[in-house]
């Protein structure tokens, strides 16, 4: 059996995850067959993954030879300049302006504010793509009725993002093959996965990519302000003393850091009831405000809690494209001010 025979049948083994086999995906770095005997090197980035790889090859061969060698040889990517923050790289060149939506704690709605910024900020022109780096909670595909899409590529190998509402999305989400597959990933792995989402998509020319961050101040955080010229970032609170505690955390590390702070946004400042309009302060007041003085950066707005801001999420449909003109105000004018305080408006 000769190398292109072989090859050929290593295009049923499919990546685990993605409707894409190894072939096409440049996985086999050498393949030496022998008379009962044959090497495979896979040349992967994800060892995780290898030892399923693994097991559809030797079963696929299994009657073809006595000996199945298979190897893993890790893919050499590009290096990634660890703290590096004063000079970070830039890994994503075709966007002019990059907007980090970050938080101290999960929960406070920050993929909402992402999605509703980015259409918000689709409907005034731009050209906006939306980068999911929440890993471990990837909730934008839901949030933009593209839940049931899955990764397509282009003729040049390259991931396509999915589109709605005039903005481009690329997130973890749209790789899984279940809903409820969990990602059981270390960060390093994560991180590489990010890169990727960078370098391998075809995101074309933007003016906004808006990066919807994990919880948190951790190893995702602090490589994309090594990877990516941020022009700014957001962060979203609850008024919350338990949430205001983290967002002060999240706000440190970005001035260490030097990420350039754009204003802090007050998620659920308080319960609007549907029946009565009566207003309640569930999980506190003027939070949000609070850490905006303690730390002299701007506060970008407030948002209610309201069941229809709920309920539009969880349909897919951002608050900003439906006829509520208070749902769609809150997200607007909180774009206007953060364009505002980046010297756009």
């Amino acid at each position: 059996m000769n190398k292109r025979f072989i090859e050929k049948k290593l295009k049923e083994v499919l990546y685990p995850g993605l409707d894409k086999d190894i072939v096409s995906l440049k996985c086999i770095k050498k393949i030496e067959p022998s008379v009962d005997k044959v090497r495979i090197e896979i040349n992967i980035s994800n060892e995780s993954v290898f030892e399923q790889i693994e097991t559809q090859i030797s079963k696929l061969l299994e009657n073809d030879f006595k000996f199945i060698d298979i190897a893993f040889v890790a893919n050499q990517k590009p290096s990634i300049n660890y703290g590096n923050t004063k000079k970070p790289n830039n890994r994503a060149p075709f966007a002019k302006n990059i907007i980090a939506v970050t938080s101290g704690k999960g929960g406070v709605g920050k993929s909402t504010v992402s999605v509703n910024l980015s259409v918000s900020l689709a409907q005034m022109g731009y050209k906006v793509g939306l980068l999911d780096a929440d890993v471990y909670g990837p909730n934008t595909p839901r949030m933009l009725g593209l839940q049931d899409e899955k990764l397509q590529w282009n003729d040049e190998d390259k991931m396509l993002p999915c589109e709605n509402y005039g903005i481009k999305l690329m997130s973890v989400g749209l790789t899984t093959p279940k809903s409820d597959t969990p990602l059981v990933w270390r960060s390093s792995v994560a991180i590489s996965a990010l890169i990727q989402f960078l370098e391998d998509v075809a995101w074309g020319e933007l003016d906004f990519l808006v990066i919807d961050m994990p919880p948190g101040t951790g190893d995702i955080q602090l490589t994309m302000a090594q990877e990516l010229p941020l022009t700014t970032s957001v962060i979203v609170t609850t008024p919350q003393a338990i949430s205001t505690d983290d967002v002060s955390r999240a706000v440190m590390m970005f001035k260490d850091i030097g990420v350039p702070i754009g204003g802090i946004v007050e998620n659920m400042s308080c319960f609007i009831a549907p029946d009565t309009g009566a207003k309640y302060d569930i999980f506190g007041s003027g939070g949000g405000e609070i850490i905006s003085q303690r730390y002299s950066i701007p506060f970008l707005g407030s948002i209610p809690l309201t069941m229809a801001i709920r309920e539009t999420s969880d349909a897919g449909k951002p608050a900003v494209v439906t006829d509520d003109k208070a749902q769609k105000s809150y997200y607007k004018n909180i774009a206007q001010n953060l364009l505002a305080q980046i010297g756009i408006l």
